[in-house]
């Protein structure tokens, strides 16, 4: 048994499997739900995580950038 975590919405009683992973699934699963106790609609950490800002001229800090200290 392998084991595959994602995290999805339900919409309308189906939960949609991620592409990554269609290609391994297949047959008899067994599917474990936990759910939040608090829903949070609005939650943008999560939304910006699947939905990355995509900047043209954007160019990360190099390493000494990060921990230059003056």
């Amino acid at each position: 048994m392998s084991i595959i975590e994602f995290q999805t919405y339900v919409q309308q009683g189906t939960i949609e499997v991620p592409k990554e992973y269609l290609d391994t699934i297949s047959g008899r699963v067994r599917v474990i739900i936990l759910t939040n106790d608090t829903v949070d609609e609005n939650d943008m950490i999560e939304h910006l995580l699947d939905h990355p800002y995509e900047v043209e001229a954007f160019t990360p800090f190099t390493r000494d950038e990060i921990y230059d200290r003056q």
